[in-house]
Parts: C-alpha cells; structure tokens; sequence
C-alpha cells in the first residue's frame, strides 16, 4: 500500500501537473471504483484543478467552477489506491489499460490513469460536495512531523497493542503502514510486538525522532528518483530497505539475517540482533504448531538447521546402518561393512566401499562407482542368458 513518502510525492507532481488546468472529463472504467454519485462526474466537467492535498493516505483534488456550479474549492475528488492502486500520467486522451484500468481524468496537459492490479477491487473514488464533507475520511491519526515527542508518547500509550499495530493505525498515526514502520522500528531498535505499555520515556522519544528521520528520508530518496516527472514505480519492496521485504539476507548493520512473521495478508520483518537482543520471535502459526520446538534464538535455529542437513563428504562410521529411504549428500563415503537397505537413495559420484552389500529395490545412481570385488552383471548376450531365452522359446512353443 502506498504510505505516507509516497502520496506525498503523488501529491507534490499533481500539484506542479494540475492546479490551475481545466478537468475536461472523468472516463470510468469500473463501476466498482466509484462509490458517491452526488456530485455526479458529469457536474466535475469543466471545472478547474484548485488544490491537491493529502489526507492521510488518501488524495484530496479539490475543485472549482464546472457544469455543476458552486463556490471555488467546494467539491472534491477523494482518491484511495488501498493496497494496489496507482496513478499514472500519460498523453492526454491516453487509453485505460484493460483489467487494471479503473478512471482516468483528461487535462489538457495530459491524463492521469488510475490502476490497480488487484481482483479484490479495494481501491476507490468518493466525489465530496464540501469540504465539510471530507471530515468522514479523516481517520484521526496524529502527524508525527508536527507533533512533539511528549503528544507522540502520549497517542502511543493510548491504547495498549504492540508498536508495529500502534504505528500502522490510522486512527492513532497519520500515513504509516506495513513497508515504513518495519523500517522505523528497525532504525530505532525496537522489537515490533513490544507492547507500548511498556515502552519507556526515551525509548518513545527515540521511536519519534525514527519516524520523522525515515518519513523524510524515503520522501526525499522519491523526490530525486522523480524529479520533474510521475511516480510511476511506486513499490513497498525496494532494494535499499534495511529489513522490510528482507527475509533471510543480511541486516546492513550487524549481518545477522533477517526473520520475519506472517500474519493476515502481511508480515513483520525484523533484525533478532538490532531489535530483540538476538531472540527469534514467535510465529502464530508455526510456533503453535512446533510447541516445545519452536527455536528461541537464532543460535538454537541454526543448530536445528545443521542437524537436518548432512555436510556434503561426510563419513559414515563401519557398520553403519541407513534408515530406509534415506539420502546421503553428493560425495558421501559408505565405510566397509555399512548396510544400505532396500530403496535407500546414493547421490551421484556416491562412492561404495569394497564389500558393500546393496539389496534390492536399492538405487544406485549415473556416475556411482561400483565398489571393489563387485561382480559384473550378466550381459544380456552371454551363454547363460542365450540358453535361458531359448528354454522359453521351447516352452512356450510346446503349449
């Protein structure tokens, strides 16, 4: 979904693109994107662009004049791109993209497409007849590059949930969501399910002033990137993230490797050595599952990871027994003796000692070495065999 550093980047180019050009006409493709009809899109036609603000992470294009009359600035375009929708500018009069393609409005200047890549049809358009009407969508959040740390503490503490759910409320904090306050928690060393009941003084105002330094560095890294053009790579995954999107490549602080944890349709991605002190944090589904197993710490993982996996080249002990169906890695060694059980699987270039006994059903794949003393099959043209074929011939040609 699109945060705060990205509609604010949106708003800036509509505003630098739009304030003062005519709406010439509202195209939409989907009925479903189009939730008020009072004022109709008919009504918007011919009015002009007066402002294009942010509200939380909705955009706001206010509106003046047009067929449907009214006083400057009181009828708006509300836009919510929820979790896949875009915007796009293109040549005017620019077709909307089959599937995808939800609305478009035609400027002079050019047209800006809106798009989601969802069949879920989240995304939407409300058309507002005041101002007073755009109370509804304000969720309340607070804004935390106008709030200081003692109001952020305080809208912290309101409600006791877990950082990462606090950060991530609209109705708590303005424009934050899943991709950033991984990222904020992160910079500010903070586990994401600490509980902010918990959370003291001056780890509050450190959880601030990560907000503030993120939100403005990922605005300004989107501001370079688009310079005098559109946001048209609007992504929650990008490559110069420390942690969120993550998942198992190194942290760029200390090269521990990232875990995560998935719940609903998202997941919090986090450094057990920056944020938790090392301890692996439990996963719902999987630490309900695993019980006793669950690993706690990153130590005890990788210590469970190397007891499932064999070391390629590693040597059995004489008189070793393989359980059935097992595998060994590329290169392993069987030591004299060892017994290797019906359908017991040997790598390529496995190598079997001298005397090894392999019974049926067993496989022994291309490249195997047959060990030492191993008696050659019987070719299919040997003595033995031609004698054998020509039994059966007889027999059956006497029934």
């Amino acid at each position: 979904m699109p945060e705060l550093p990205d509609v604010t980047v949106y708003v800036e180019r509509l505003r630098a693109l739009a304030i003062g050009r005519t709406l010439d006409a509202i195209r939409i493709a989907s009925p479903f994107v189009l939730r008020t009809v009072s004022p109709s899109p008919g009504e918007l036609r011919g009015a002009t662009v007066a402002s294009v603000e942010r509200l939380g992470k909705r955009i706001v294009i206010g509106l003046s004049g047009g067929e449907g009359g009214g006083d400057a600035g009181e009828r708006y375009i509300v836009i919510h791109l929820m979790i896949a929708g875009r915007l796009r500018w293109k040549p005017r009069g620019e077709r909307l993209p089959a599937k995808v393609g939800l609305a478009a409005f035609d400027l002079p200047n050019g047209t800006l497409v809106f798009t989601e890549a969802s069949p879920k049809k989240r995304a939407s358009i409300h058309l507002v007849a005041s101002r007073a009407g755009l109370a509804e969508f304000d969720r309340g959040g607070l804004d935390v590059f106008t709030a200081g740390a003692a109001a952020f503490g305080e809208r912290l503490r309101s409600e006791r949930h877990t950082i990462k759910r606090a950060l991530t409320d609209p109705t708590l904090f303005d424009g934050i969501g899943n991709a950033y306050s991984d990222e904020i928690l992160h910079a500010a060393k903070l586990s994401p399910f600490r509980m902010t009941s918990s959370i003291s003084d001056a780890e509050i105002a450190t959880l601030h002033a990560a907000c503030i330094a993120t939100l403005n560095l990922w605005t300004q890294r989107m501001r370079d990137e688009v310079g005098d053009g559109f946001p048209d790579k609007v992504t929650a995954f990008r490559p110069e993230m420390a942690v969120h999107g993550k998942y198992g490549e190194p942290c760029p602080v200390c090269g521990t490797k990232v875990q995560r944890i998935v719940y609903a349709d998202n997941e919090a991605n986090y450094c057990p050595t920056c944020q938790t002190e090392g301890r692996l944090l439990a996963d719902r589904s999987l630490s309900r599952l695993l019980k006793e197993d669950w690993p706690r710490s990153l130590e005890e993982l990788e210590e469970r990871k190397a007891q499932r996996i064999a070391p390629a080249n590693a040597a059995l002990p004489a008189n070793a027994a393989l359980p059935v169906n097992a595998t060994l890695p590329a290169n392993a060694a069987l030591p004299a003796n060892a017994t290797r059980p019906a359908n017991a699987t040997l790598p390529a270039n496995a190598t079997l000692p001298a005397n090894a006994t392999r019974p049926a059903n067993a496989t022994r794949p291309a490249n195997a070495a047959p060990p030492a003393n191993a008696a050659p099959p019987a070719s299919p043209t040997s003595p033995a065999n031609t004698a054998r074929r020509r039994k059966l011939g007889n027999k059956s040609g006497a029934s």
